[in-house]
């Protein structure tokens, strides 16, 4: 799930270097902290958090299988 996050967000971004993608795992569920450069989180966002809805709506299906509920953050 970790490398779909980073196929999606990298040709997005002007710095794709900086994009980090973390895993937070608990019992019934497992987060995402998405981190991309300060200057690409508008990017990442989109306007009216477009972008982001979908960036979401995508790992929410792939991971649709899993047991455990997936949760994506973008953070700064």
């Amino acid at each position: 799930m970790k490398e779909l996050i980073e196929t999606i967000v990298k040709p997005l971004v002007d710095f794709p270097e900086d994009v980090q993608v973390n895993v937070h795992e608990e019992d019934q569920r497992v987060t995402y902290r998405l981190s991309v450069n300060k200057n690409d989180m508008g990017k990442v966002i989109g306007k009216q958090g477009r972008v982001a809805k979908a960036i979401r709506t995508v790992v929410y299906a792939a991971g649709s299988s899993e047991q455990k509920k997936i949760f994506l953050e973008i953070i700064e």
